[in-house]
């Protein structure tokens, strides 16, 4: 990829000029645009490898240009660099066969990654591209040049060859798979796949005799979410399409990085506003709520006017709690980390939570690992936050059911899971990708800032928190922390 053409297309002259020369010094040649018409018209005259894009261009909508590239030349892979991303952009860009999809300002060595990924789908298409008619070379390209996800399909839809990486990942066996419907396998379904939000790359591959590419979700082993960036290469036997061999790249992890860049912006912005309106606001709350305390001193109780004025006194003080709220929210400071045992952590949370889980019957207890070592952290962050959850888990959960706070080291990615499990009601699945959103709530008196704080707090120490849930069944919400912060936040 070194020397290789590349064009590059922003109206942000200062970002732009230092991409450029960022590139240069990477080896690339390196040649620009500023707006939609330019970059179409270099586009044709130089047919680069790699187009690094914004979305916003003063004369065409980034995803429109998008697919007028991959219109005329598929194979170029297109970089998404902007700021203004958000996840349907950003899952949008990747249906239209972006190779990737970064935002402002570039996380140190986002860049390098991204040209990396392209360079290496370009390597594997030219592989897929010379070997697609001949078998045994075919074979050598499924099972031993590609780490990625890959398929080998029949004009049928029966699948005539999976590596290793897919069977590994759907936990399945080659016996299990082979002869059986592509459909069946990857999305549990009972027909090919249709429609805006799952195109199938496939038919259309088998209709054009040529390459295609889409997004769509998988199901893993166990019923979770995979995103897919897909190419499909058809196999031609005598001029004719006998099956194509389907590439998959998981892009789970941009999905997820977008969705935590999101999030921590919302938090950012929160935290800005509460902490320039929230002292302002409490000041006239307190004369409102002193007022009516003595207003309610001179009226006897059977006045009418009394209740109304315990309304206004009881809604008073409601504001006041979301307006501390919103100012433990907006200090959130950064975390003084030290080495700190996860298990006594755990264990002085559940302690702290077992009387407020006994007033509803319910049980709490946890479950840790035995071969735990210190980890870096903040003691006092964590807590509150898996206070926060716990206390959560314990109003969501009837009386006789149970909360288990676990926790667990996995040697081999360098993190630790710790997970809050509830029997409790459960989340509905259409609530639960705005639970983390600040003043998002289903209850009656909260503030929907604490599962906001805790997020920032995971953010904090380089982590991630998900949720998996089913109605009736409970909820597990699961805390990944690299064990080692100091290199995570290096």
């Amino acid at each position: 990829m070194k020397n290789s053409m590349l064009l590059l297309v922003g109206s942000d002259k200062d970002f732009c000029q230092f991409l450029e020369k960022r590139l240069k010094d990477m080896s690339y040649i390196v040649h620009t645009a500023t707006c939609g018409k330019d970059a179409m018209t270099v586009f044709r005259d130089i047919n680069p490898m790699v187009v690094l894009m914004d979305l916003m261009l003063p004369d065409i909508d980034g995803l429109d240009l998008l697919k007028q590239m991959k219109g005329e030349i598929p194979d170029t892979e297109v970089i998404i660099v902007t700021g203004h991303g958000n996840m349907e952009l950003a899952v949008k860009s990747f249906q239209y066969d972006a190779t990737d999809f970064i935002t402002k300002p570039l996380k140190r060595n986002a860049l390098e990654q991204a040209l990396e990924r392209a360079a290496k789908k370009i390597f594997l298409r030219r592989r897929l591209q010379e070997r697609a008619d001949n078998k045994a070379l075919r074979e050598i390209v499924v099972n031993e040049l590609v780490n990625e996800d890959v398929l080998v399909i029949g004009a049928d839809y029966r699948i005539m060859d999976i590596n290793a990486p897919m069977l590994s990942k759907l936990g399945v066996s080659r016996e299990t798979v082979i002869g059986r419907y592509c459909y069946e396998i990857t999305h549990h379904l009972d027909r090919p796949c249709s429609g805006e939000e799952h195109p199938c790359p496939l038919e259309q591959s088998f209709n054009t005799q040529k390459p295609s590419q889409t997004t769509h979700i998988h199901l893993d082993n166990q019923k979770r979410e995979i995103y897919y960036a897909i190419s499909c290469y058809p196999i031609l036997e005598n001029d004719r399409v006998t099956g194509a061999i389907e590439l998959s790249r998981d892009i789970t992890h941009e999905i997820d990085d977008q969705k935590n860049l999101l999030q921590q912006s919302k938090l950012a912005s929160i935290g800005r506003l509460a902490a320039g309106v929230a002292h302002e606001i409490n000041n006239p709350l307190t004369t409102i709520l002193t007022t009516a305390m003595l207003l309610q001193e001179d009226i006897e109780p059977e006045n009418p006017i009394y209740k109304e004025l315990g309304i206004i006194a009881s809604e008073t003080l409601r504001c006041r709690k979301i307006v501390t709220a919103l100012l433990d929210f907006a200090k959130q400071s950064k975390p003084q980390k030290k080495e700190y045992d996860l298990r006594e952590l755990i264990g002085e949370v559940v302690l702290l939570t077992r009387k407020q889980a006994a007033f509803k019957d319910v049980l709490v207890e946890s479950v840790c690992t035995v071969d735990m070592e210190p980890m870096q952290m903040d003691k006092s962050l964590l807590q509150q936050a898996l206070i926060n959850l716990v206390l959560n888990a314990i109003e969501s959960t009837d009386s006789g059911g149970k909360v288990t706070v676990s926790a667990k080291i996995d040697h081999d990615t360098g993190k630790a899971e710790i997970q809050v499990q509830d029997t409790g009601k459960g989340i509905p699945q259409e609530e639960l990708e705005k639970i983390f959103d600040p003043f998002y709530t289903t209850k009656e008196s909260g503030t929907g800032l604490g599962l906001a704080i805790t997020s920032g707090i995971i953010a904090q120490h380089s982590g991630t928190i998900t949720v998996e849930s089913q109605l009736g069944q409970g909820s597990t919400f699961i805390i990944q922390l690299p064990f080692h912060q100091d290199a995570a936040s290096a």
